[in-house]
Order: structure tokens, then sequence, then C-alpha cells
């Protein structure tokens, strides 16, 4: 009898790439003293800068509570700074620094090598789609 194995779920294959892109992004960015998660909180910042903490937990895919001492560190480390929010005082808006962007900037072209090697066995087109059809699954999860 002859068994056929069903191919690993989808789910489980986004897992598994997640999984090492960030192990090789940690790798990365231990040098400057960060770690992934602080990196992808950087680079959110770098696109959308003053966000609250909730806003930034959620576009950095961390949680509410472990986004205040994800922020205190990279506060201590000069990378952001907060300021009050001029239309709801109570509020606090955190934003790039000028040392956070160096960073970054430091980081810009190992991170598009990174990136480049996990799609080099696709075509142009391929990654295209590959782009696309992640977006799309996101956007019919959120």
């Amino acid at each position: 009898m002859v068994s056929t194995k069903a191919p690993p779920s989808l789910l489980y294959m986004v897992k598994q790439v997640e999984l090492i892109v960030r192990s090789h992004l940690d790798e990365l960015v231990r040098p400057a003293g960060i770690t992934a998660l602080q990196y992808t909180a950087l680079t959110v910042l770098e696109r959308h800068d003053g966000l609250s903490a909730a806003q930034l937990a959620r576009d950095s895919f961390v949680t509410a509570q472990s986004i205040a001492d994800l922020v205190r560190s990279l506060e201590n480390r000069g990378l952001v700074r907060r300021e009050r929010n001029p239309h709801n005082r109570r509020e606090l808006l955190i934003l790039l620094t000028d040392t956070g962007r160096e960073l970054l900037d430091r980081f810009t072209e190992p991170v598009r090598e990174l990136e480049e090697r996990m799609i080099r066995d696709l075509t142009s087109h391929q990654a295209e789609q590959f782009r696309q059809s992640l977006s799309k699954a996101w956007h019919a999860l959120s």
C-alpha cells in the first residue's frame, strides 16, 4: 500500500518562512545591539513616523504589553523619542531619531540582500506574484 502524504499546510509554510527570516534578521542586526523585532518597529516608524504605542504595536506585530519595553529599550539607545500629541495631550507619539535613521541606513543593503537571497530562485514575475499573493493573504485575514 502506497501512502501519499499531504503537502504541508500553507499556514505551516508561512510560519517556517517567518521563523527563518526572523532568525537571519536577528543575526544581521545583532552587532547593532538590537533584535529583529526592534528593527521591524524602527522600519515601521521610518514609513509612518509619529505613531502611538498601540498603532506601533499593531504595525510591528507585537502585543500592546510588549511594545512598552521595546520602545523603552529603543528610547534608551537614542533610536526613538516620545512626544506629546499636539492634538491629544494625553497621547504620546513615538518618533524616529536621527540616530535611528542612521542605524536603518546601515542595514538597508544587508536587509535587501537577505530579501534577494530569499527569492533568488524566483523570476522577477514570480517575485512580484509572491509579493501580491502575500499582500492579498494578509488583507483577507485583516
